[in-house]
Parts: C-alpha cells; structure tokens; sequence
C-alpha cells in the first residue's frame, strides 16, 4: 500500500497578515469556519500530526483532527527576527536580509538556517517513506517549501519561488522508494 502524505498549511494568523516574523500565535477569528469547510474534503485519513505551535494545533483542531505533535514540523527558527515585521528588519539590517534570502546556509538572525530547515524536514520525510496508508500534516509554509523542494529534488535556492497559502494542501505520495508531488483537483 503506498503511503500518502498531505501537508496542510495553518491557518492565518495577525503575523502571516502582517509579513512577520512568527511568536507561537493563534489563528485569526474566522479561521476555523474557514478549516472547519475544508475539513470535510480530506476524507479519509490513518494519522494525524501536528507542529508543535498554537496556530497549527488550533488548524488540526478545527479541521477535527486528532493530531499528535511532532518537533519535525515546527517553523523555521527565526530567531531574534521573531515577532518583527520583515520591512522592520529589512530597513535595519538589509545586508542580513539580503544575505538571508540569497545564502540557504546563512543565519544571521541567530536561529536556524534554511539548510537547517531543509534537512530537518527532508530527514522526517524519509521516516514516513515507509509508511501505509494517508498521513496528514498541519505545519508551516516553510516546511512546505523545504518538502517540496526535497521532492523535487530543486536547487536550495527555489526556495523563495514557492508561494504556500494558508489552509493549502500540498499532496505527496511515495512507492516506498521516493516521494512524488500529486497535483489533482
């Protein structure tokens, strides 16, 4: 049986509005009528699973999810950037921004690097190569971006050419020997 993986971005939150950097936040008000519609549409799932911070557990939640939190797929670790405006940083430290959107493997916010991301979330991908049956996934942008990236097998740098909505489903399947990005209606 092969295994099947959706990867379900959270909801919007005051910092995903406001292009900033993220702090454990929750979804916005009317983002679990929004979740709630969509749940219906994932059918039928085996397991559930869930990044750690308030925002994707409040999406599991409201897509009625019983989803078991998994460290693997929290958001990047933005460091002293967290809870700031992107412009903010950008207009005080454009040449760390600037080296932070060019350089995958540069940190200089103090936290994880994309390559960190990457390789984090490509190592937990592979644990699930083996798995049966539809697993599904409530995380982040960013680790939507790294798990495409991974199945794509694209240059560490399309990373920024990725645009991931919240409430968006990304669905991945495996024959047990690699990943594969399904697009369907």
């Amino acid at each position: 049986m092969p295994a099947r993986l959706t990867l379900i971005c959270h909801g919007a939150t005051a910092a995903t509005r406001a292009s900033a950097f993220p702090l454990d936040e929750p979804i916005e008000d009317g983002v679990v009528d929004q979740a709630k519609r969509l749940g219906p549409s994932l059918r039928r799932w085996d397991r559930a699973v869930t990044s750690p911070a308030l925002r994707a557990r409040q999406t599991a939640e409201a897509l009625s999810l019983n989803a078991v939190m998994h460290p693997a797929l929290r958001d990047c670790d933005y460091g002293n950037w967290s809870g700031r405006k992107l412009a903010d940083v950008q207009s005080e430290y454009p040449a760390e921004v600037a080296a932070w959107l060019s350089d995958p493997g540069a940190a200089p916010h103090g936290g994880e690097s994309l390559v960190g991301l990457m390789l984090r979330v490509s190592g937990w991908m592979a644990t699930r190569l083996h798995d049966n049956g539809h697993t599904i996934a409530v995380t982040h942008a960013s680790v939507i971006r790294a798990a495409v990236v991974d199945v794509l097998g694209a240059p560490r740098e399309s990373f920024w050419q990725i645009d991931v909505e919240s409430l968006s489903l990304v669905d991945l399947r495996s024959d047990k020997r690699r990943w594969a990005l399904r697009v369907s209606q």
